[in-house]
């Protein structure tokens, strides 16, 4: 069965240039219910701890660097089949490939500077989730 919560990060490049409001809007125009928000600015420990699973891959060092860049806002949200349902609204990864209205079509760059971040399974939402949130900072 399908989880009810997912995460998101909207990354430093979409909230340098004013996308916060936009990209929340399309969440809430989605029907994802957020459970949890903040703003917040990783320092390098805390990206290299929470993107660890990419260590060693050609990305990560870069993927660290583009995180620390600027603040960052971090979200649980809250649907049926919340995973797949964000996934859909985000689009792909590449920008290039994402379909029209998606908010990585909308609001990315390419695919190093992306827009958002979606978790990829119900597993890694509450691992992710429960990096930024204690369950007593959600709602």
């Amino acid at each position: 069965m399908a989880g009810q919560n997912t995460f998101t990060i909207i990354k430093p490049l979409a909230v340098t240039k004013g996308y916060i409001g936009p990209i929340l809007n399309k969440i809430s125009e989605a029907e994802f219910k957020i459970t949890a928000l903040k703003m917040l600015h990783l320092t390098r420990g805390e990206a290299q701890r929470f993107y660890e699973v990419h260590v060693g891959r050609p990305f990560y060092d870069d993927l660290v660097e583009f995180m620390i860049s600027g603040p960052i806002v971090v979200a649980v949200l809250e649907k049926e089949d919340a995973v797949e349902e964000y996934r859909k609204l985000i689009g792909s990864t590449d920008p290039e490939k994402a379909e029209e209205g998606t908010i990585r079509k909308m609001y990315a760059e390419s695919m190093q500077a992306n827009a958002v971040h979606g978790s990829d399974s119900d597993e890694n939402a509450e691992i992710e989730a429960a990096f930024f949130f204690p369950s007593s900072d959600r709602f």
